[in-house]
C-alpha cells in the first residue's frame, strides 16, 4: 500500500467533501483514490469516511486523524522541495588559482553535460585544504607529492629570453670569479609551488650547487614573480602550459624533475569520486596535465617552441646544456 499516497488522498477528499474532487486534487483517478483510502481504513481498523450520495463525510475517527495526516502531507511536500533544492545546489570545488579562466569555463561546461552543477573557487594550496576542512567547499584539488597524485604536472624553468639551452641546470646560475659584482640570476617559486615536496628539493639543489640563499626563493604572488622574470634573466619555476600562457620560454630542470601533484579531497567520498572520475580530462586540462598524467612536454614549451631548443645561451651570467662549466 502507498501509505503516503493514501494519506494525501484522505486529506484532499476530506477538504473537498468529495471523492471525485479529492481524487482530482491528488492527481489520480477516483477509483485509485477510493482504493487507497479503503486500504488505509483496513490498515487502521476504522472507517475514515461515511460514504453517501451527498458526498464524503468524516467519521469521528477520521476527524481525529485529520490533523496528523495534514502534518504528514506537509512534511512530505517540504522534503520533496528540499530534495529539489539539494539537486540544484552546485558542487563547490576549490581549484588552483593559476587555472586559466577559459579552462575553468570548459570544466564547468563539461560538468553540466555530466549532470554536475559546478561552482569553482580559485585558491592557494593551503587555503584549499582549509576550505575543505571548514566545509566551505565540498571538494578541492589539493597539492600532494607525485607518488600520491591523481594528476601530475611536470615543472621546469621558464625565462623571457629565447636563448635558453635545451635543459637548464641550476648550477649555471652560480656566479664565476670574474663576475661576482654582477647581478646573479634567480629562480622564483610561485605560491602554488610553495609546498614542501616542491620547495624543499629546490632549496636543497640551490645549496648543493653553491648558489646564494636569495637566488632561489618564493615569491609573494605569481604576478610579482613574472614581473621579475620579464625584466631580467631570472627564471620562473612553472609548467610548460603556464609558461605558454605567460609568454615565457620553458625548459626542463637538469638536476631534478619537480612535479606538481594533485588529488581530490572532499568531506564526502561520493563528491570526490564524481569529480575524479567524471571530470578527469577537463581537470587535467585546467592543471596543464595531459592524459597520461604528465605535462605537455616538448609540444608546449612556451612561445619559442622547437626553435628555442636548438638555441644555446647563458642563464644568469653563464649557462650550458650540462652541469659542467
Amino acid at each position: 500500500m502507498d501509505v503516503l499516497g493514501a494519506w494525501r488522498a484522505f486529506v484532499n477528499v476530506s477538504e473537498r467533501g468529495s471523492f471525485t474532487e479529492g481524487a482530482a486534487a491528488t492527481r489520480v483517478p477516483q477509483s485509485v483514490a477510493s482504493r487507497r483510502i479503503a486500504g488505509l481504513e483496513r490498515h487502521l481498523g476504522e472507517r475514515l469516511f461515511d460514504r453517501s450520495s451527498r458526498g464524503a463525510r468524516l467519521t469521528p475517527f477520521g476527524r481525529d486523524m485529520l490533523p496528523s495526516a495534514k502534518r504528514l502531507v506537509r512534511l512530505a511536500d517540504d522534503m520533496e522541495y528540499e530534495a529539489e533544492r539539494a539537486r540544484l545546489n552546485p558542487l563547490r570545488l576549490a581549484v588552483p588559482d593559476i587555472c586559466a579562466v577559459r579552462d575553468l569555463a570548459r570544466l564547468g561546461a563539461e560538468a553540466r553535460r555530466r549532470g554536475i552543477r559546478l561552482d569553482v573557487h580559485p585558491a592557494a594550496p593551503a587555503d584549499r585544504m582549509e576550505l575543505v576542512r571548514s566545509r566551505m567547499v565540498r571538494a578541492a584539488l589539493t597539492a600532494v607529492p607525485a607518488g600520491d597524485a591523481v594528476w601530475s604536472v611536470r615543472l621546469g624553468l621558464a625565462g623571457a629570453t629565447d636563448l635558453l639551452p635545451g635543459t637548464v641546470y641550476v648550477e649555471t646560475l652560480r656566479a664565476g670569479r670574474a663576475d661576482r659584482s654582477s647581478r646573479r640570476g634567480r629562480i622564483w617559486i610561485q605560491p602554488e609551488d610553495d609546498v614542501p615536496h616542491i620547495r624543499d628539493p629546490m632549496f636543497r639543489i640551490r645549496d648543493a650547487v653553491g648558489l646564494q640563499p636569495g637566488q632561489v626563493g618564493v615569491s609573494s604572488t605569481l604576478t610579482t614573480a613574472v614581473a621579475e622574470v620579464l625584466g631580467s634573466t631570472d627564471l620562473l619555476l612553472c609548467s610548460a602550459a603556464q609558461a605558454g600562457e605567460l609568454g615565457l620560454h620553458w625548459r626542463p630542470v637538469g638536476e631534478i624533475r619537480p612535479v606538481r601533484g594533485f588529488e581530490v579531497s572532499a568531506a564526502a567520498g561520493d563528491d570526490a569520486e564524481r569529480v575524479r572520475d567524471g571530470l578527469w580530462h577537463a581537470i587535467a586540462r585546467c592543471l596543464g596535465a595531459d592524459d597520461d598524467g604528465a605535462d605537455g612536454g616538448d609540444a608546449a614549451r612556451g612561445t619559442g617552441g622547437a626553435r628555442d631548443a636548438r638555441n644555446a645561451g647563458s642563464v644568469g651570467g653563464g649557462a650550458s646544456s650540462s652541469p659542467r662549466n
